[in-house]
């Protein structure tokens, strides 16, 4: 029930960031794509009633159990470092860009 809530979360939106409200890298990774002006959809798991589970599901189905776990364009990123990476390499905007998530004119 929980990996089919995350798929549907996933799916229905162009980038997706599953977090925690307390946790650093969550806030670094949300404060970043809040400075590029990129249309995130946040899920905070700490404050979903089936948090855990979808935490566990998110492990199962990537292989990474830490939080932020970053789709975009339903394609799994990463977390914090991941996507750091990738916009310290000059990545992350296109791949923004390309999911409609950044307008085409948007820059770093």
């Amino acid at each position: 029930m929980a990996l089919e809530k995350a798929k549907e979360i996933v799916s229905s939106y162009q980038v997706v960031v599953f977090s925690k409200t307390y946790c650093p890298y969550c806030t670094k990774v949300k404060d970043l794509f809040s400075k590029l002006g990129a249309n995130h959809k946040v899920i905070e798991l700490d404050k979903e009633s089936d948090g855990s589970e979808i935490q566990a599901a998110l492990a199962q189905w990537t292989g990474q159990r830490t939080v932020p776990n970053v789709f975009i364009s339903g394609n799994h990123i990463g977390g914090c470092d991941n996507v750091m990476e990738k916009h310290n390499g000059g990545k992350l905007v296109p791949l923004l860009t390309e999911s409609g998530a950044l307008a085409a004119s948007a820059s770093t």
